[in-house]
């Protein structure tokens, strides 16, 4: 069968299932079956796509159909630019995220070496997309997910960056090693009950450790703050991202431990998903 019939045929399959982005997912799925890029696939929609690669698509599609994350189909996700391989082990990175790393390069780009402790890691997007911009940091990602740091260090070399980037499988609780000048985290911060209430692409797919933020939603937050108050120089910058109305609370931990807020950044929708704080004690 050629190729654009058989984008039409995905697209049709997905959107009978209320898929919205069903034309696209449908070119996504078929540029990796066939591997090329979705460019290619655009201008050339006459080829004949092989009997292999056309079973390899209607996989992909029957997989999408039960609403399976493009991404964790593809196996990469594109993040400030850079395409990084996700799986199953790690959340899929957002554009909200990306606040995070958009502000750190503000803030630092005139500054010389610079150690960044990036806390839950995920597959390392923040970190490593830091330190891309920034030539002259170094950086230590850690997650209590073995899949994680696993695919973080995949991305570590990927993007050429195994030199500046070391990434540590321990939880938050139990780590105590080095002396930070900034601290990024992008922790779970959704409250337990509200899990079960995600799109289905996500509840049934993303890895839970990285969404449920406890009973409040700010227990692993409150870790984060702590660890950030033993192991951030003073005057050290700590950027963590947070959900919906979490701004005030999360502001009165950090006050409790030391901390000063320095800036809140809103996200796409300019809900507050990013508090920057300083370490004044």
């Amino acid at each position: 069968m050629i190729a654009d019939n058989l984008i039409k045929l995905g697209s049709k399959i997905l959107r009978e299932e209320k898929i919205i982005s069903h034309q696209i997912d449908a070119e996504l799925l078929l540029s990796k079956a066939i591997g090329k890029d979705r460019v290619f696939l655009l201008t050339n929609g006459e080829i004949k796509v092989s009997p292999t690669e056309e079973f390899n698509y209607l996989n992909f599609v029957l997989r999408r159909k039960r609403h399976e994350p493009i991404s964790y189909i593809t196996n990469k996700k594109e993040f400030w630019s850079l395409d990084f391989k996700v799986n199953r082990g790690v959340l899929i990175p957002r554009p909200d995220t990306e606040v995070i790393v958009e502000q750190a390069i503000k803030k630092f780009k005139h500054k010389s070496s610079l150690n960044v402790l990036d806390i839950g890691t995920g597959s390392g997007c923040i970190l490593l997309s830091i330190l891309k911009e920034l030539k002259q940091f170094y950086g230590i990602g850690i997650d209590k997910s073995y899949r994680a740091v696993n695919i973080a260090r995949k991305n570590s070399k990927k993007l050429n960056l195994l030199n500046r980037a070391k990434f540590v499988h321990c939880d938050v609780d139990n780590f105590n090693f080095g002396n930070y000048d900034v601290i990024v985290s992008n922790p779970p911060y959704i409250s337990s009950y509200r899990v079960n209430s995600l799109n289905e692409d996500i509840k049934k797919y993303e890895p839970r450790m990285a969404l449920d933020g406890g009973s409040s939603g700010l227990e692993t937050i409150k870790k984060v703050i702590v660890c950030a108050k033993k192991l951030l120089k003073t005057g050290g910058d700590l950027f963590v991202e947070i959900g919906n109305e979490q701004s005030i609370k999360v502001i009165r931990l950090l006050n409790k431990n030391g901390f000063r807020l320095t800036k809140r950044f809103g996200d796409y929708t300019r809900a507050t998903r990013c508090i920057m704080s300083t370490k004044i004690i």
